[in-house]
């Protein structure tokens, strides 16, 4: 196993078509990351250990058919797991439950706790109420520090076009939020 895990990339993935050892060594690369991600999109652990597990069954079935580094392993895991997270959120009509919420329960001037609470829902409630192209790129560059580029083989689009998005969903964020600036995120790579 420790002669596996040494294994460059490139033969890791060769290694890990036809040995198991070798895919459970991508398997525990990778599972943190996407399972954050999925954590960062749904705001649901639960939810989000099951499309994680999702994910790997769907890499299991398919495995064969990928071609690439691990790098590109890391994209392809990154696009399985927004198709499934933005196809759980179709059918769930989160959305509309989002927009539904953020008009019964403005903000509140509480104590320090129950407003950070209260702005953590209230972020969370907006981002759940942007479509899903805007959910996924915010998500990426904000909460898992991805670079454009890097974002836009996730969704499939240039770096520019992902810049162009990221700014589109941040000004349709910060209405919702009714902010002037990012103040409620932090972080990203440019």
């Amino acid at each position: 196993m420790d002669s596996i895990s040494e294994l460059e990339s490139a033969e890791l993935i060769e290694e890990a078509r036809t040995n198991y050892n070798a895919f459970s060594v991508l398997y525990r690369r990778h599972y943190d990351a996407l399972f954050k991600y999925c954590v960062h999109r749904l705001f649901d652990r639960h939810l989000a250990e099951d499309i994680t597990s999702q994910v790997f069954l769907r890499v299991i079935e398919k495995f064969n058919t990928f071609r690439g580094s691990e790098e590109q392993f890391r994209g392809w895991l990154f696009v399985i797991a927004t198709n499934f997270i933005n196809e759980h959120l179709r059918k769930a009509a989160v959305h509309k439950k989002a927009q539904k919420y953020l008009k019964e329960n403005p903000n509140k001037q509480n104590n320090d706790i129950e407003d950070k609470t209260a702005k953590l829902e209230s972020l969370k409630n907006a981002i759940l109420s942007l479509k899903p192209k805007y959910q996924t790129i915010i998500t990426l560059y904000y909460f898992e520090k991805m670079k454009c580029g890097q974002i836009g083989e996730v969704v499939g689009a240039s770096a520019a076009t992902v810049r162009s998005q990221l700014s589109r969903g941040m000004e349709k964020l910060r209405k919702k939020m009714n902010v002037k600036e990012n103040t409620f995120l932090m972080g990203g790579n440019e």
